[in-house]
């Protein structure tokens, strides 16, 4: 897409937001504070929608068991990080980031090897049954929830943030935890990965192209089945890598946290336009920011602000923000 031909509508929501809710708070320090809190929310919510987007956006699979990659991540990353205590106990944010990196990479193998499995078992003999899919993907979530409590039990396990993530930095009266702004940062890594690969290389470009035309494809003596197969391995090592990252904003893992999240992660799928990578970053943003406004503004109605988000985003786009087709 050319800049010139990009809907710029969009992009103006997340500032709207953000400047519309700034004459509610009385102080612009707590502003400032929600704000970047909002966007780092947003950024990990976008990391953990972004698999289920290129799933479902490419491959045209409902995942509902998405959650379970995320747990499987998150969890993961307690086994690795807790080996690795003279890192994580370091004031040094350097020696903190080496150590949380090892857990990333090591969350998204494991979760991207059992999405092989998953969709092998599981997801392959109902291509093209979106009834099927939400079925036997819910089972499936169900069970991997299951093997989870199996290997390191039922109870809640804490994930600390490394000693060095602690904290906050001071920005005239604002207070900005450390750890959200590692998160801004993972989640724009994330996102310009994903269209550096989907736009500028040939892999992406196979893949589109098999979404477009999959027996030409196929005619030129590409494998598009495996291709796919690649799709939904790194949609769920995505998945594991926000399981991490989730995981360590909450402080704490536990069995059914991915369901917890598929949610939210819907609701971001919705308001972006399903299957659209830059619809995905915008919808998790709004639905970052307006969690910690409405929390700070209107605690009772925090639960529902994003749905109701949701609604006034389809009743003016009621495709989304950024439709597959429109891209």
């Amino acid at each position: 897409m050319k800049l010139g031909d990009l809907d710029w509508k969009p992009l103006a929501l997340v500032p709207l937001l953000a400047l519309g809710v700034l004459p509610l708070i009385a102080s612009p320090s707590t502003w400032l504070t929600l704000t970047v809190a909002g966007l780092a929310m947003g950024m990990i919510i976008f990391i953990i929608a972004s698999g289920l987007t290129l799933i479902f956006g490419l491959m045209d699979v409902l995942n509902f068991g998405h959650g379970v990659f995320i747990a499987l991540g998150a969890f993961v990353a307690t086994s690795v990080l807790g080996l690795m205590g003279d890192w994580t106990g370091s004031g040094e944010l350097w020696r903190n980031l080496l150590a949380v990196l090892p857990a990333m990479v090591v969350a998204m193998l494991v979760a991207g090897a059992v999405g092989i499995a998953f969709e092998r078992f599981l997801v392959r003999p109902v291509y093209g049954d979106h009834l099927k899919q939400i079925l036997i993907t819910m089972g499936g979530m169900i069970i991997g929830e299951e093997l989870i409590k199996v290997i390191w039990g039922p109870q809640q396990i804490p994930l600390p943030l490394p000693m060095g993530m602690r904290g906050s930095i001071l920005i005239g009266d604002a207070a900005i935890e450390k750890y959200r702004l590692v998160a801004v940062v993972v989640g724009l890594v994330v996102f310009a990965a994903l269209v550096w690969v989907l736009a500028r290389t040939k892999v992406g470009l196979l893949i589109r192209a098999g979404v477009q035309d999959g027996e030409m494809v196929e005619a030129l003596g590409y494998r598009i089945r495996r291709l796919f197969v690649g799709v939904f391995v790194a949609g769920s090592a995505l998945a594991g890598l926000g399981g991490v990252m989730w995981g360590l904003y909450q402080q704490s893992v536990v069995p059914q946290m991915g369901n917890e999240v598929t949610i939210l992660i819907f609701i971001v799928l919705i308001i972006g336009g399903l299957g659209s990578t830059s619809g995905a970053l915008i919808g998790a943003l709004l639905v970052g920011l307006m969690a910690n406004y409405t929390g700070f503004l209107l605690p009772k109605v925090a639960l529902f602000s994003n749905i109701a988000l949701m609604v006034a985003i389809l009743l003016w786009r009621p495709r989304g923000v950024y439709p597959l087709t429109e891209r």
